[in-house]
């Protein structure tokens, strides 16, 4: 997905929010604390992994990331009641709700707001994890888990933050 194409093209983040909402991809969801939290907890699980594994299953600390980040999002869907049932549906609602100032978020300090860097994140960690599933290669070394760690967990941070849940 290229998220540059989207944010510089607000009317083409509309057009596919409108077909996901169409195609129940995205769906309104009553409001839902217990899940934004647990939505949160299970991307803490999902970070605990690396924790668990040594370098030689790299891939799957690349995965543990990825899933963290992943549910990281659907927390911040359920903070806004909804849910998805797609990935590119995910970083599109993000796009559309967090990305741009309104007056529901317009309280959220500039720190808080999801970035152009972390949408970019999102799908070159989606792309990682996808190369981690499905390729016979080994090839994520340790400064390259390091980093994504750091942005995963800068990330599950915001997202807190966000959705006001305490460590």
């Amino acid at each position: 997905m290229n998220v540059n194409f989207y944010l510089n093209n607000k009317e083409k983040i509309n057009e596919k929010f409108e077909f996901f909402i169409e195609k129940r991809q995205l769906i309104k969801i009553e409001s839902n604390e217990r899940l934004v939290e647990a939505h949160v907890k299970k991307a803490e699980h999902n970070l605990g992994i690396l924790k668990q594994l040594n370098e030689e299953y790299n891939d799957w600390k690349i995965i543990g990331l990825y899933y963290c980040l992943y549910h990281s999002c659907l927390a911040l869907l359920a903070n806004k009641e909804y849910s998805s049932k797609n990935h590119t549906a995910t970083i599109i609602f993000l796009l559309k709700k967090y990305s741009e100032i309104t007056n529901e978020d317009i309280n959220l300090i500039n720190e808080l707001q999801i970035k152009e860097e972390d949408a970019k994140f999102y799908t070159q960690l989606k792309q990682e994890r996808h190369n981690a599933n499905y390729s016979t290669d080994i090839f994520f070394d340790k400064s390259k888990i390091e980093k994504n760690r750091i942005k995963t967990i800068t990330f599950l941070n915001k997202v807190k933050e966000i959705v006001k849940i305490a460590d």
